[in-house]
């Protein structure tokens, strides 16, 4: 929690929170830097286990239909089997009855060939078909996980050159708020979270809001020039400071 210095002037209570902003400022720009790497590589990742995930379900139907192929071959012999087994017993036949019963059997089985046969081709089908969409899933998913390394290998580059930074800048944001009014902090922190750019605490520039570059009145910058009070802009909301003050806070 930030320590409140009651005996603090306003233009210590201004300076240090125009440190802190700039302080944040420099880890926003290493931020930047990273730009949407970090979102782009945590959507490749769900997009490759996503294809991977795809890809093991596709090699689970090629492996099921490679199976049931395989059923309906020992199908199919086991027919010819039988047939071969009807033509022996119709050699010892005693009557005709017998003799039509083992010939129906026989037509059964050559009908169980022929059905044998024709779940063959049409699970064939279906295997190429799987095989072919195997194929190009597998293209997807190693331009993908190109796409992925690439982006994770940019990604790991601009952490190891700013990582010391980064952190330094964080523990140095910590001991700056440290020093900033409670209140202040409070809406600091508010109007911060408000913006794209973070800039919660802007210098006059030019006779406008270095934020939202709205015109200043003239006896609104002598105000704040003197340092007396905090003022804020009544356009955007955010903390103004003289750009001298601006100038003379360096980290």
């Amino acid at each position: 929690m930030a320590t409140v210095a009651k005996d603090f002037s306003i233009e210590e209570k201004l300076t240090a929170v125009l440190t802190l902003q700039k302080i944040d400022s420099k880890r926003d720009e290493i931020k930047t830097l990273k730009g949407e790497l970090p979102m782009e590589v945590s959507d490749l990742e769900d997009e490759v286990e996503g294809l991977q995930t795809r890809a093991n379900n596709i090699d689970s139907e090629i492996a099921s239909i490679g199976e049931y192929i395989e059923s309906r071959k020992t199908a199919k012999k086991d027919a010819e089997a039988l047939i071969k087994k009807y033509e022996k017993q119709q050699d010892n036949v005693k009557n005709s009855r017998e003799f039509e019963a083992i010939t129906k059997e026989m037509e059964m089985q050559e009908l169980e060939m022929k059905l044998c046969d024709k779940h063959i081709k049409d699970a064939g089908v279906r295997l190429q078909e799987a095989q072919h969409t195997k194929l190009q899933s597998q293209g997807l998913l190693e331009g993908k996980i190109d796409a992925l390394n690439a982006k994770k290998e940019e990604l790991d580059k601009i952490i190891k050159e700013t990582e010391k930074e980064e952190n330094e800048l964080t523990k140095n944001s910590e001991k700056a708020k440290e020093k900033v009014e409670e209140r202040l902090l409070t809406a600091y922190e508010r109007i911060r979270t408000s913006y794209r750019n973070g800039l919660a605490v802007v210098p006059v520039l030019r006779d406008s809001c270095g934020g939202c570059f709205n015109i200043i009145p003239p006896q609104r910058q002598a105000e704040i020039h003197q340092r007396k009070k905090i003022i804020v802009c009544e356009h955007c909301g955010r903390i103004l400071v003289d750009n001298d003050l601006n100038e003379s806070v360096k980290i």
